[in-house]
């Protein structure tokens, strides 16, 4: 989920980059545009022509207002200056005599396009009726203002065509570029995610050379002493050192397997070690499966498997987990008494006669 948030949240980076990139250059275009239009204006001067000049421009000095600072247009803004440049280019129409209309003189048709374009730019099912809108609108009026010739007919139709299909040319190029960055948005993306992937396993490739090197780290000097004759296998105490080295390697490789309830592998691999030595182990577990971190479960074991591995006979193991802790207790026919250990993992051991009784402790609160 965090994943696909991150890629919604990406695609919309891209798309307001984008759109506010285009929106600076359309907004020169309609500038010069609005400016080139000065001179038709006085072609067939007109109070109210005067007036709907007015208003366009008025819209594009507002929409410099965000767009020099890269920002999105207010809604308000894109509603009201939509109806407004509409409004004027139909006032300016009204306002051209008959035989004056998609000439020179009328300035509003090629100039309320690019206001339509600056305005609409992202919401490209609305950018397309307002300009069927406009054209509808000004065809329109210009039918009803006196019957056209053919001449006429044919010079509107390729002024209509070329403006139009220009400034869709503009939409369809601002839609290739949108794709186009996003596809490039996705490539860096899935480059990162890579990156992250193959640094993630290199770290954990690294930590688990660590963990086995720190549990080699008191086996191998075992074993040299063992090849070199230091140490005699028959004795007690080396028979228990080879012991917890076996435990502990094998609850090493139970770490890094993929189950369900690590925790319940790890201390299950633990037994198995010491019922491979004869001993006879009852394993007890209680309580619905909670996430415990690998370091804490190094620590929950680590007393087990020295109680284990320095049993003779019999052990009873039991995992009890709740809402508020963990606990993994052992009675063993060991006399070692591992101590009391206050921490993260608090342990508790007693020795009686010839019985352990050894509890780790986690709080997960």
């Amino acid at each position: 989920m965090a994943e696909v948030a991150g890629g919604a949240e990406r695609r919309v980076d891209v798309e307001g980059h984008v759109f506010a990139s285009l929106r600076l250059a359309l907004l020169g275009v309609t500038a010069v545009v609005q400016g080139l239009g000065v001179a038709a204006l006085f072609v067939h001067d007109h109070p109210a022509g005067r007036v709907a000049f007015a208003v366009p421009a008025l819209v594009t000095l507002l929409c410099a207002v965000w767009v020099v600072r890269r920002r999105p247009l207010p809604k308000a803004l894109v509603v009201g200056g939509t109806v407004a440049v509409l409004a004027a280019s139909s006032v300016a129409t009204e306002a051209l005599p008959p035989d004056a209309h998609f000439g020179p003189a009328h300035w509003s048709y090629g100039l309320i396009g690019w206001h339509l374009l600056l305005l609409l730019l992202d919401r490209v099912p609305v950018l397309l009726a307002a300009q069927a809108a406009h054209v509808v609108l000004s065809v329109t009026q210009w039918v009803l203002a006196g019957a056209p010739e053919r001449a006429e007919i044919g010079s509107a139709g390729v002024v209509v065509f070329s403006v139009t299909s220009f400034q869709l040319g503009v939409l369809v190029m601002s839609r290739i570029l949108l794709r186009n960055a996003r596809r490039a948005a996705e490539v860096a993306a899935e480059r990162e995610r890579a990156a992250t992937r193959a640094a993630l396993a290199e770290q954990w490739e690294q930590d688990l050379r660590a963990g086995f090197a720190g549990q080699l780290g008191a086996t191998l000097p075992l074993l040299a002493d063992l090849a070199d004759g230091v140490l005699d296998p028959r004795a007690d105490d080396t028979r228990l050192r080879c012991a917890l080295a076996a435990t502990q390697l094998r609850r090493l490789f139970a770490e890094n397997d993929d189950v369900p309830d690590p925790l319940v592998h790890e201390v299950t691999a633990c037994v198995h070690v010491a019922e491979r030595r004869g001993v006879e182990v009852s394993l007890a577990v209680s309580g619905a499966p909670v996430p415990v971190p690998t370091d804490v479960r190094r620590e929950l074991t680590g007393p087990l498997a020295v109680a284990l591995s320095a049993a003779r006979d019999r052990a009873r193991v039991s995992l009890l987990r709740t809402e508020g802790e963990v606990r993994v207790a052992v009675i063993a026919d060991a006399g070692v008494d591992f101590g009391t250990v206050t921490g993260r993992v608090e342990v508790e051991c007693g020795t009686y006669g010839r019985h352990t009784r050894m509890e780790a402790r986690w709080r997960t609160s």
